[in-house]
């Protein structure tokens, strides 16, 4: 499996070379956040909007080297290794998208991997998305905190990317093995994939493997303002 790795990674660095293409590790911040049906449904989104999108899971042993010539966006469902650490694939991602859920042992085990993923990688900023939400208001408390908590104590930069409310037709989406954009697209949480595919096209493509803080807009759900609140 970590050679299988080993070359998707030497074969993505030739093929998207001088490219215009992007590589985002998606990583979730536990085993049941819904990191995977992140990625799926962020893929689907953005292929909506005209993208030439290539999903990669890590879980998978079969080589998709080849498969790397028909895409240009790359979206990695993640597998971290015991440490903690990205696979050597990940590690050349341009954007590295955390995921967690809104609760106290959901939002610990995010703020330990983001410390790890620091530690491993010396990354001056991540992606947090927060999946099954209640809504935008319990989202940006989350994020806004975490994001002073990193800078505070982590030196990293973690910005919104932001968040995708709970959904009965999320499980729905899935037991018909289709994205909830495809199947649902009028539903709340296919509005949110829709809404952060739109926004993560307006990041710049920052310097690959320079991994610099972006500037770019906020996720429309963060604009305006509210008061710092704890996570508790």
């Amino acid at each position: 499996m970590k050679q299988v790795i080993a070359d998707q990674a030497d074969g993505l660095r030739r093929l998207m070379a001088g490219s215009i293409g992007r590589l985002v590790a998606v990583v979730g911040s536990g085993p049941t956040v819904g990191a995977t049906s992140v990625t799926l449904n962020l893929g689907a989104a953005l292929m909506q909007q005209g993208k030439d999108v290539l999903l990669l899971d890590e879980r998978s042993a079969v080589d998709s080297t080849p498969a790397l010539r028909q895409g240009r966006l790359v979206l990695i469902d993640t597998v971290l290794d015991k440490d903690g650490a990205l696979s050597p694939l990940a590690a050349q991602a341009d954007h590295v998208f955390v995921v967690l859920q809104p609760n106290v042992a959901s939002i610990t085990a995010a703020y330990v991997c983001i410390k790890r993923l620091c530690h491993a990688h010396a990354l001056q900023r991540m992606c947090v998305l927060v999946n099954h939400a209640a809504g935008a208001v319990e989202a940006q408390r989350i994020l806004s905190n975490l994001a002073l908590t990193g800078s505070r104590y982590l030196a990293v930069a973690l910005e919104p990317a932001g968040c995708v409310r709970a959904d009965p037709h999320l499980p729905q989406a899935q037991r018909l093995n289709l994205a909830v954009v495809e199947a649902f697209p009028a539903s709340p949480a296919a509005m949110d994939f829709c809404r952060i595919a739109s926004d993560f096209l307006h990041w710049p493509q920052p310097p690959r493997g320079g991994h610099e803080p972006r500037r770019a807009r906020a996720p429309a759900f963060m604009h305006g303002e509210s008061p710092m609140l704890e996570v508790h």
